[in-house]
């Protein structure tokens, strides 16, 4: 069915039909995810000496925003 939609839709393979709800949402799991990994920086700078609640809790927060980012593949949205 994808395939027979790009054809329609005339995509190449390396084309991907998104609606904007999708690519917005992306964008915000990726936006969380970047403010995650400025966090951790910043929280565990070796001149602070982190301790190890430091490094636990910022691999929490870590986690928290990277699962949503690759919980659901990119796959062709079903609407044009």
């Amino acid at each position: 069915m994808a395939r027979q939609r790009a054809s329609e839709l005339q995509l190449n393979e390396n084309e991907l039909v998104m609606t904007r709800g999708e690519l917005n949402a992306l964008r915000d799991q990726i936006f969380v995810l970047r403010c995650a990994i400025d966090d951790v920086e910043r929280d565990l700078d070796p001149n602070v000496d982190p301790t190890t609640r430091d490094y636990r809790a910022a691999l929490k927060w870590l986690l928290e925003a990277a699962k949503p980012v690759v919980a659901e593949p990119l796959r062709p949205s079903h609407r044009p």
